[in-house]
């Protein structure tokens, strides 16, 4: 294998859990990378729906949430790193005549591809009101790779890979994402053998 290989980006792609991966947080988990690097690489778990709405995540906070369209929509699981943290996955937002990458909350992280990922209380504020973005996927929690640690679980059969589909984050059912994002690659989940990778 030539050291070519570790240089593969995969922003704005899905991982895809392989039968085999047993532990708890990604057992069957579709992961978004919003962020993948020779540093490492940062996701979050699309598939995974807490017991806590957003209506009671906004009611910690103190904001209302004049979306009626979001009050039941579940807080994701997004990941075993920093499940006290907020991540808002959501479509790009940008004022009609910017032409800047400067995205409008305070602290975001652009990802090609059209999505954003903010941090900032600005965009649950922006929410709160009835603005803010169409679509939006909160989690509690990240999950983050060292470097080199995903290339060599990918390498182990843990992973499949595909380039990410909005659809399957925002539109698709959540008990529907992993087989939908397994139909990106033509595969369904019987197809898989949990015993892959396992001598």
């Amino acid at each position: 294998m030539s050291s070519d290989s570790a240089s593969v980006n995969l922003t704005h792609h899905f991982l895809i859990a392989m039968p085999g991966l047993s532990d708890e947080s990604f057992s069957r988990s579709v992961v978004y990378l919003c962020e993948h690097s020779e540093r490492g690489a940062l996701g979050l778990v699309i598939n995974k729906p807490s017991d806590m709405t957003l209506k009671s995540l906004f009611d910690k906070v103190d904001l209302p949430l004049r979306r009626e369209d979001l009050s039941q929509v579940p807080v994701f699981q997004g990941g075993p790193v920093h499940t006290e943290r907020g991540f808002v996955l959501h479509e790009s937002i940008k004022p009609e005549d910017d032409t800047s990458n400067e995205s409008v909350y305070a602290s975001t992280m652009t990802i090609p591809g059209g999505l954003e990922m903010t941090t900032s209380r600005d965009v649950l504020e922006a929410l709160s009101t009835g603005a803010g973005p169409r679509r939006v996927l909160i989690s509690l929690g990240y999950a983050a790779w060292g470097q080199g640690q995903l290339e060599s679980e990918i390498a182990e059969n843990s992973w499949l890979t595909v380039q990410a589909d909005p659809l399957v984050i925002f539109d698709t059912p959540i008990e529907q994402r992993y087989d939908r994002a397994l139909l990106l690659l033509g595969l369904q989940s019987w197809m898989l053998s949990p015993d892959a990778g396992h001598a």
